[in-house]
């Protein structure tokens, strides 16, 4: 298997964790010194424990994920340890007051090879600015 068909099949075990709210699972495809970019949080969140605290704060809140769909997926490798894998994902989310909503995003996952496992080592979110909601 290639670099390339490898970090595609890395990021689609993220996308399919994150789209069944597994938390469990999506915080493992992530090394532990992991940071985090959002567009809806305050701060660079620096490290996986941090963001772990911030999703479980957002759970309190009536977060869960209902859904994630991934399209236009790339990967582009740096060298045989690294690559950056960008998409853009719809997902689907509870309100938190018993309604869903839909967001539309671009995200980039950079992922390194540590321990013969391709894990994430940066995320970024930002907003899709092509994306109307239906």
């Amino acid at each position: 298997m290639s670099i390339e068909q490898e970090v595609k099949a890395a990021a689609a075990s993220v996308v399919a964790a994150f789209g069944s709210h597994n938390s469990e699972e999506y915080f493992a495809s992530f090394a532990p010194s992991a940071t985090f970019l959002f567009h809806n949080a305050p701060a660079l969140l620096g490290s996986r424990s941090e963001y772990e605290k911030e999703w479980r704060a957002w759970e309190v809140d009536g977060f869960k994920v209902l859904g994630c769909q991934s399209s236009n997926g790339r990967v582009d490798v740096l060298n045989s340890e690294t690559a950056v894998f960008t998409h853009t994902v719809r997902t689907q989310l509870a309100d938190g007051e018993g309604g869903t909503i839909e967001t539309g995003e671009r995200e980039t996952i950079v992922f390194s090879l540590i321990a013969g496992q391709w894990l994430g080592v940066h995320e970024h979110l930002s907003v899709d600015p092509t994306y109307t909601a239906s």
